[in-house]
């Protein structure tokens, strides 16, 4: 009933403008939401000044040395900000009772890749070295992100690892594209999935990266695809995937060649899910139950 009232399909040639008004129309209703601290700020780092941010406290006694969640959120890379996902951060900051920096990277196709790595790095390595200012623990860091914010968030793991910092201890990645291989299994069963079918993804992809050919996987930037870059010592993981997804078996490859490389990983599918069912958490109970599975897995990495 939710996925018939609220359609999320288009085409690249409907515009992007398009696409960003049919995402903004899903608005969480707020008084489901959950009474946290809430504050905006602009950060910078390095050659990155002016980046967005909005810090969540959970509703904890405890205000000095929690844990600190980088969050990024989905969208294709083009559509998404601060409000799309503001309950989705908030259900961070709750389900596992730390600090969340919700971060509002530059959108394609104004700004393609690598802009959006570029400040999502810059924010990373800002918590890095601001996160006791915030009440928050440096050495307890965790990134999360939905679809192409798991996309970022599993690049970050990436770079804070090869650049020795900031201190990621976990990576959350929600039916992330890690990988980029169109032919696997999930794309042709779910061409015409909800929320995320073929067109969408085309539409994604020639806004974001319209420089590059993607039709062989294996020839894709780390910046990008993940997946191709060297795995060991890498943060453990937990990854949710959606059964009706076409990213459902790119999110299980990753996990496989995570585990390979000697990363703790933790796999779900959900048998029932879509694509973006973190989104939906507070209307569809399943969707709840999907995202507190995560969740829990997030609070046990970051208090062990």
């Amino acid at each position: 009933m939710l996925l018939d009232a609220v359609p999320l399909t288009f085409k690249a040639s409907d515009g992007v403008e398009v696409a960003r008004a049919q995402l903004a129309a899903l608005k969480a209703p707020p008084e489901l939401l959950p009474d946290l601290r809430i504050e905006d700020r602009t950060i910078g780092y390095g050659d990155r000044t002016d980046i967005p941010v909005r810090v969540y406290w959970p509703p904890t006694a405890a205000q000095e040395n929690l844990p600190v969640v980088v969050f990024y959120h989905g969208g294709g890379w083009a559509l998404g900000d601060l409000d799309t996902h503001d309950h989705v951060a908030r259900a961070h900051a709750v389900g596992a009772d730390a600090i969340v920096v919700s971060v509002d990277y530059r959108l394609a196709p104004e700004h393609p890749h690598p802009a959006g790595v570029e400040d999502s790095w810059a924010a990373l390595q800002w918590v890095g070295e601001n996160a006791a200012e915030l009440g928050g623990d440096p050495n307890r860091i965790a990134v999360a992100g939905d679809s192409a914010g798991g996309n970022l968030s599993a690049i970050m793991a990436h770079l804070a690892r090869d650049h020795g910092g900031p201190s990621v201890v976990f990576q959350l990645l929600w039916y992330p594209s890690c990988i980029g291989d169109r032919t696997l299994p999930s794309f042709t069963e779910n061409a015409n999935a909800h929320i995320l079918d073929d067109d969408v993804i085309d539409a994604f992809l020639s806004w974001y990266v319209p420089h590059l050919d993607v039709s062989d996987h294996t020839t894709l930037p780390i910046n990008l695809a993940p997946g191709n870059g060297v795995l060991a010592d890498l943060p453990p993981a937990f990854i949710g995937t959606a059964h009706h997804d076409p990213l459902r078996d790119d999110g299980a490859l990753y996990a496989e060649l995570l585990s390979a490389a000697g990363v703790p990983v933790e796999l779900v599918n959900e048998p029932n899910m879509v694509h973006g069912y973190v989104s939906f958490g507070l209307v569809v109970p399943a969707a709840a139950e999907a995202t507190n599975r995560g969740l829990a897995a997030l609070k046990k990495a970051l208090y062990p």
